[in-house]
């Protein structure tokens, strides 16, 4: 297929080298002129700017944008929708709050132009090898771009959601498991850590990757990464949170539904980036002063 590119950060970039790989022919256009020029070197044609990559496509265009979240995304709607004829297809790959994709969709279809909210899992390597996409938006149009998700994916590793929002709504509900199993995985290596047993963590990781009920990539990916550091020391543990996790407990307390895994694993997030933190001082304080409990004072 011919479709344009638009964001050619580590997701956007892997992704497109993919396409190209399988043999689509794609127009990209970045911020960064040394991923465009890279991607031209591979087989790309390179546009100057979001209009030329508009104006290289013959209507209906497919255009995918791998942009961040929020405004940047709502930027390049606006500069793209005044070149855009009905019927051409906006796809929107980065991880957009699914409300918002609602709202682009509504505005998108009022100028005749469909735009689908696919949410892109699989990390780099997916990018690369195989991604798993979810695709929310107008039926004929996902059925449109079938080929190219054919080719961007693993086996069965797209599918079609329902109406718009329903792609970036399940990557969301996708992102806050992923919470949840990575908060379990870090506690049960912790406790392995400290039982006072002599552990080779990676080894566990090894064994539990292979055949155990708890296997898969992201097991693959903590024995890859006790091989490179067997204690993790070269790394901090404060822990950044890209806004999925917190957008899927505020559709929970919305719809009032109960996720305490996800909802722990974020609060879990927010404490790691505190090394003092306030709460622990006032609870030693309030054991000290009912019950004359000692409480190491700082250092």
């Amino acid at each position: 297929m011919k479709a344009g590119v638009i964001g050619l950060g580590k997701m956007g970039f892997n992704m497109t080298q993919h396409l190209l790989e399988c043999g689509h022919e794609l127009i990209v256009y970045d911020l960064a002129d040394e991923a465009v020029l890279a991607l031209a070197e591979k087989g790309a044609v390179a546009a100057g700017s979001v209009e030329e990559l508009a104006g290289m496509l013959a209507s209906p265009r497919l255009i995918w944008l791998m942009v961040p979240a929020g405004e940047p995304v709502d930027t390049t709607i606006e500069r793209l929708l005044p070149l855009l004829e009905q019927g051409d297809i906006v796809v929107d790959g980065g991880n957009s709050h699914y409300v918002d994709s609602v709202k682009r969709a509504a505005y998108l279809g009022g100028h005749g132009v469909h735009f689908l909210d696919a949410g892109t899992s699989g990390g780099l390597e997916g990018a690369l090898n195989g991604a798993c996409v979810m695709v929310g938006g107008d039926r004929g149009a996902y059925e449109l771009i079938a080929p190219l998700l054919k080719d961007l994916c693993v086996e069965n590793g797209y599918g079609y959601m329902g109406r718009s929002g329903s792609g970036h709504f399940a990557k969301m509900v996708h992102n806050g498991i992923e919470y949840g199993m990575m908060q379990a995985m870090g506690e049960g290596f912790d406790l392995l850590a400290s039982s006072g047993y002599d552990y080779d963590l990676h080894e566990v990781s090894k064994v539990w990757a292979n055949g155990s009920v708890i296997r898969g990539w992201l097991m693959e990916l903590v024995v890859r990464a006790f091989q490179k550091d067997p204690a993790l020391d070269t790394l901090s543990g404060r822990i950044a949170d890209s806004g999925e996790g917190r957008w899927t407990v505020e559709a929970a307390l919305e719809h009032e539904v109960s996720i305490p895994v996800i909802a722990a694993s974020l609060f879990s997030r927010f404490r790691s980036r505190s090394d003092d933190n306030l709460s622990d001082r006032v609870v030693a304080a309030l054991r000290h002063e009912f019950g004359g409990h000692s409480s190491s004072g700082k250092s």
